[in-house]
Parts: structure tokens; C-alpha cells; sequence
């Protein structure tokens, strides 16, 4: 895409495990240089890379790093490893010679090359490291389909309204190579979580994303294809009528042409039968469809909120919705990167639930106070539990840490422990509940 638009390739951060013999170099002639995963007790290594990101930021050098540090194997996106960025202000601060500007980029994919390999990682198996004979065998890729991958780029955050915010007054300040102002930490991390927020504000609902967000709501991974456009069509009118962001991108097939593609990519497999066809996710494809689901699942996490809170409950008022909205709002803000404060995600809610009320999904009392479920087992209430399905497991992983905290007591269980246990109760519930669920 830069060659295409005449750009100069940025200087790329690569970790140091893809400086293979040969690919190395080629990378390097490319704009790659490369660094260790840590720099932990290794100060003169620090001193030195820190300094050569310096110099890059004093010649006004474009540089590319990938903030997540490592690749998502569940989709979505990771915390950020603020480690470069922090470098990057530094620098700055210290130079001020021209202006900083990040911008964030979004990349969605249709099906991964490394699919399978992420599939076994999740479920324990360790990460292949990289190699010459590695790459050679996959050089098979090439006679595979993989679809169309989206480059859309996100809304572009200047450094210096950002360090305006968090210190008025930084430009009287003079920062040598190792001050570290009192607001300097509270900067970068804002920072991080902007970058984040604002990738995910680019997102790209594609057509394999849409097809996993109705499949991976059927309790079997099935589905009839009369029931699957009538949901692809709710998930295309939604994206419509309650945009997540402008620079939001959607698919423009419709849900007929959609399962086509489906059918094509591999994805989905048709069942042929005398009442109507059945279309389903076999075997491990429906937990590497989790992936894309869990790309997009933050754009429509207002929607799925209201019909989560709606599955066993079968009638609340809309100030208890917008309550606990506001209640779980910071966890979710945490995890999916969103942009709302609490206010603007009650007001999506209020939103979501008009679209559902429009459409017979949920019921809305006369005076407007209270929403109702419709009837178990009917179409509507399958819709519902459909749409609820993206933000499910997420409850499900809160749901996991609490009880392990209730059942073990107050200053018991070092963060670790906790963890461990977590880990060990999810894999148990998946192993009773789930199809197959290693995520």
C-alpha cells in the first residue's frame, strides 16, 4: 500500500526472533531494525536503543511499532506494551524540533495464514519459534485462499494536545535523558489506550466477521439459512442505523452474497436437507472464527449488553439497565477499548434498545419504563440470545475471577495463584459446556 501510494516506508520495530540468516538482512534493507522482547537488567542495551530512537524522532524519521507487543490469538485487542511509545515521548521531550503524530492502523483479515498454529497455542501447546526450514515449508501458502485483508486507518492523535492535557505547562519545562516528570507515566498510558481505542474505532466488519457473529451464537455451530440472512440483515441494519465510529468500515455484500463467500472461503459447510438448509462451523473452524468475531465484537457491544442482560431476565426497568450499564462500563472500556465515557454508553443503550424494540426483538411497556423478553423459543427470542453471544464469554471470564476470589477468601491468593486457578476453572468449563472452546 505505501509503494502504491508513493510513501517511504516507515523504520519498523521487528523483534529480534524474525533477524533469521538471510531474512534478516533482506527485512533490515526493508526499514526493519530490530529489538530484544525485554530489556530488563540489561541498562546499557536500554541506554543505547533508547538513544537510536532518539536520533530516528531528531531527523523526523516515520517509525512503526506494533503497541500490543506480540500478536492477538484471540482477536481481540491486547493490552498495550507501552515500552516504544514511552521511548517515542522521551525523545520528543527532549528534542521538540518538529511535532510527533500517531497514527493508528487497523489491519482485518478474512482467514489467517497462522490460524491453526494460534488454535494450538490457546490451547497450551508452545509457540513454534521461527526458523529457515519453517519458512520454507510454508511457502505452500501461496496456492491457498485467504481472501481480502482491510488496511483502514484510525483518527490520527498529536502528541502535544495530549501532553497539554496531562501538563499544562511541559513546554517550560526542560527534560533531560533521564528525568521522568511526575506526569510522564499517567501521559504514556493515556497515550496507549488512545491508540488503542482508535484503531478499534477503524475497524472493518467483514463479511467473515458477520457470518462468525451468528454462527457462534447457535448452540451447535448451526444454523438454517432463512434464520442466518434474517440475522446477517439485523447485524448489517445495525451497523446503519447505530454506527460505532465514521471510520468504521462495513462489507457491502448482501447476506445471501455473504454466505456464498462463506461457502467458498471454507468457513461454513451446507447441509442439504427437504425442509431448508443447514449451514454450520465444523470441528475447529468454529473456534477459529472466534477470532474474527472477537475483532468486531466492540462494535456492537451496546446491542449485545442489552440482550445480555435480557437472556435470564425476563423483565427490567430502563433505569436498571442504564445502572448497571454504568456498573460493568469500566471493565468493558478496559478490555474492548472503547471510546464512550459512562454517559455516552448509556446513552448506546438507550439506542440498542430502540433498534431491538423496532424490530420485535425486546418489548417495551406503554409509558416507556420497563423492557420485557419475548417468548422463550420463539424466533425473537433466538435473535436475542444470538446477539447476546459476542459479550457472553466475557461475563463469563468476570464470572470466573469472582468465584474463585468468593470461594477462596480475602488475602488468600497471590495475583498468580489467582490467575492459575482462573485458568484451570475456564479449561473445565469448556471442556462441559462448550463444542470446544480453548479461548
Amino acid at each position: 500500500l505505501l509503494y502504491r501510494n508513493g510513501l517511504v516506508p516507515p523504520h519498523i520495530a521487528a523483534g529480534v526472533n524474525l533477524n533469521l540468516p538471510v531474512v534478516g538482512s533482506i527485512l533490515r534493507r526493508g526499514g526493519a531494525f530490530f529489538l530484544r522482547r525485554s530489556f530488563k537488567a540489561n541498562a546499557l542495551y536500554s541506554a543505547v536503543f533508547s538513544e537510536y530512537v532518539t536520533q530516528l524522532v531528531r531527523q523526523g524519521v516515520a517509525l512503526e511499532y506494533f503497541i500490543e507487543g506480540g500478536r492477538s490469538r484471540t482477536g481481540r485487542l491486547l493490552p498495550p506494551r507501552a515500552g516504544m511509545l514511552a521511548m517515542t515521548v522521551r525523545a520528543f521531550l527532549r528534542e521538540r524540533s518538529r511535532p510527533v503524530l500517531f497514527q493508528p492502523v487497523y489491519i482485518g483479515y478474512e482467514k489467517l495464514i497462522e490460524g491453526k498454529s494460534y488454535l494450538g497455542e490457546l490451547s497450551g501447546q508452545p509457540k513454534q519459534k521461527e526458523s529457515m526450514v519453517g519458512l520454507m515449508r510454508s511457502l505452500s501458502i501461496l496456492r491457498h485462499r485467504y481472501g481480502r485483508v482491510v488496511v483502514n486507518f484510525g483518527e490520527p492523535i498529536r502528541l502535544d494536545d495530549v501532553l497539554d492535557q496531562h501538563a499544562p505547562h511541559w513546554r517550560q519545562e526542560s527534560t533531560g535523558e533521564h528525568d521522568r516528570p511526575v506526569w510522564f507515566s499517567d501521559a504514556v498510558d493515556d497515550l496507549a489506550h488512545r491508540v488503542l481505542e482508535h484503531i478499534n474505532g477503524a475497524a472493518d466488519v467483514n463479511p467473515v466477521a458477520l457470518l462468525a457473529l451468528v454462527i457462534l451464537g447457535t448452540p451447535k455451530h448451526a444454523i438454517g439459512e432463512s434464520d442466518l440472512i434474517a440475522h446477517l440483515r439485523i447485524f448489517q441494519e445495525l451497523l446503519a442505523e447505530q454506527p460505532f465510529d465514521p471510520r468504521v468500515t462495513r462489507t457491502t455484500m448482501t447476506p445471501a452474497e455473504i454466505i456464498s463467500y462463506g461457502e467458498a472461503m471454507g468457513w461454513i459447510r451446507r447441509l442439504k436437507h427437504p425442509i431448508g438448509d443447514v449451514l454450520s462451523a465444523e470441528g475447529d473452524q468454529g473456534v477459529l472464527l472466534s477470532y474474527y468475531r472477537n475483532n468486531v465484537m466492540h462494535v456492537f457491544a451496546a446491542v449485545s449488553w442489552v440482550a445480555c442482560c435480557l437472556i435470564n431476565t425476563r423483565r427490567l426497568s430502563r433505569q436498571g439497565l442504564s445502572r448497571l450499564g454504568r456498573m460493568v462500563y469500566p471493565f468493558l472500556k478496559t478490555e474492548l477499548f472503547l471510546p464512550w465515557t459512562a454517559e455516552q454508553f448509556s446513552e448506546r443503550i438507550d439506542g440498542a434498545v430502540h433498534f431491538l424494540a423496532e424490530r420485535g426483538l425486546i418489548n417495551v411497556d406503554a409509558d416507556g419504563g420497563w423492557i420485557s423478553r419475548p417468548a422463550d423459543g420463539g424466533d425473537a427470542f433466538f435473535g436475542l440470545r444470538v446477539l447476546a453471544h459476542s459479550l457472553l464469554q466475557t461475563f463469563q471470564r468476570y464470572y470466573v475471577v469472582i468465584a474463585v476470589l468468593g470461594k477462596n477468601g480475602p488475602g488468600v491468593l497471590s495475583s498468580g495463584e489467582l490467575e492459575t486457578l482462573c485458568h484451570l476453572t475456564a479449561q473445565r468449563m469448556a471442556l462441559l459446556h462448550e463444542v470446544s472452546g480453548p479461548e
